[in-house]
């Protein structure tokens, strides 16, 4: 025979106690279509360049990074799955955001000492259109996502110097690749501040110190700003709190 407890007990099903994660479409549907702006940039430049010269580039590991990132998180949004660590989604923003902000600030503006202006008028095409994408689309999206579809809060400040890792690997890849090819080769260099040539390997890592420095502060910010900024209301429709706590 069943005591009341017992038989209470096991007439409530789980998801009367704990309320299911919920699927989320509009986030779901936003960050797919943002990995899916980091993939067509990335097959564009792919398909009109030489890949191994296209794969030597941040802005196209960042995007990498990108497409992976949101198209998972897109992914889990829609089967009601919790979000991904904090350390990888927080990561692909900074890289992102860096991305945006040098492209803009330094290769296309003409005020710099590195502008590379005059040829990025000249992208015309599909190219113009991946040059885009890659660095003004994805950015922009990145930082939306952040501020209007993840919940504050996750981030910590150790991330901040963790996330240096993705630099400083890049850092190491591209003064390798410099030794390695030609020193004839057009595109030995990826970036003009990371030219060995020009500025001497005193004047690289004074380069690669200040963006480095850059990059923490910029990620400082972003757990500063995660750690203010208030919780965007969602549209959920839950099990009521008198309900969550069994059936009477």
């Amino acid at each position: 025979m069943l005591t009341p407890h017992s038989a209470d007990s096991s007439s409530v099903p789980a998801s009367a106690v704990i309320p299911p994660a919920l699927r989320r479409p509009y986030a779901a549907a936003f960050r797919g279509l943002i990995a899916l702006c980091a993939a067509t940039g990335l097959v564009i430049e792919c398909v009109h360049g030489n890949v191994f010269v296209v794969l030597s580039f941040f802005t196209i590991w960042s995007n990498i990074l990108v497409a992976v990132v949101f198209g998972w998180g897109a992914l889990r949004a829609w089967n009601r799955r919790p979000p991904l660590p904090a350390l990888w989604t927080g990561g692909a923003l900074l890289c992102i955001t860096v991305v945006g902000l040098v492209f803009h600030l330094v290769l296309d503006n003409e005020a710099s000492e590195f502008n590379q202006a005059a040829e990025i008028a000249r992208l015309t095409g599909a190219k113009a259109v991946a040059n885009q994408l890659l660095h003004t689309v994805t950015p922009i999206g990145a930082v939306l996502d952040f501020l209007l579809l993840t919940l504050p809060g996750a981030l910590r400040w150790r991330h901040a110097a963790q996330w240096l890792a993705a630099p400083g690997l890049y850092f190491a890849f591209a003064l390798v690749r410099g030794e390695l090819i030609s020193p004839d080769a057009p595109t030995r260099y990826t970036y003009p501040f990371l030219d060995v040539t020009a500025h001497g390997y005193d004047g690289v890592l004074t380069n690669a110190v200040v963006l480095g420095a850059g990059f923490y502060v910029l990620g400082l910010a972003i757990v500063a700003l995660d750690r203010v900024r208030p919780a965007v209301r969602l549209s959920e429709n839950r099990i009521s709190p008198q309900s969550a706590r069994g059936l009477k």
